[in-house]
C-alpha cells in the first residue's frame, strides 16, 4: 500500500533566476509590448554609447600611435620621426575626452526632449499629453 503514495515536489526559481529569465524574456518581447522604461533605457543608450565608442577608439589609436613613436625613437634610432609620431599619438589621445563630450552633447540635443518627456511620463505615473500649443502637460 505504501507504494501507491502520491509524491509532489515543487521548486520555484530563485530571485536571481527570475531576474535572468525576465531579462531574456524582455529581449524577445515585440516592440509594441515594450514598457516606457525599456524605451527610456534604449534612448539613453543611443545617447551614451556613441560617445563612449568615439572616446575609446581615439584613446586606443592615440596610445598605439604614441607607443609606435616611442618604439621608433628607442629601437629604430629615428629620433625626429619617432618624436613626431609620439606627439601625434599624444594629441589624438588628448582629443578623446573633448570628442566624447561633443558627441554626448549632440546626442543629448537629439534625444533629450524625448527622454525628458518619457521620464516625466514615467515619474508621474500617467501619460503626458501635448496641448494645442505644443506644451506638454501631465
Amino acid at each position: 500500500m505504501a507504494e501507491n503514495k502520491f509524491r509532489y515536489t515543487y521548486s520555484a526559481p530563485t530571485e536571481e533566476e527570475r531576474r535572468e529569465i525576465d531579462g531574456i524574456r524582455r529581449a524577445y518581447r515585440p516592440e509594441e509590448e515594450k514598457t516606457g522604461l525599456d524605451k527610456l533605457r534604449a534612448l539613453d543608450k543611443k545617447v551614451r554609447r556613441p560617445a563612449a565608442w568615439a572616446a575609446a577608439v581615439l584613446g586606443v589609436v592615440g596610445g598605439l600611435t604614441f607607443g609606435g613613436g616611442m618604439a621608433l625613437t628607442l629601437e629604430g634610432g629615428q629620433i625626429a620621426a619617432g618624436i613626431t609620431l609620439s606627439l601625434v599619438g599624444i594629441v589624438t589621445a588628448a582629443l578623446a575626452f573633448p570628442v566624447r563630450r561633443a558627441v554626448l552633447r549632440r546626442g543629448k540635443r537629439k534625444y533629450g526632449a524625448e527622454i525628458v518627456r518619457l521620464s516625466d511620463e514615467l515619474l508621474s505615473g500617467g501619460t503626458v499629453a501635448e496641448n494645442e500649443t505644443g506644451e506638454k502637460t501631465p
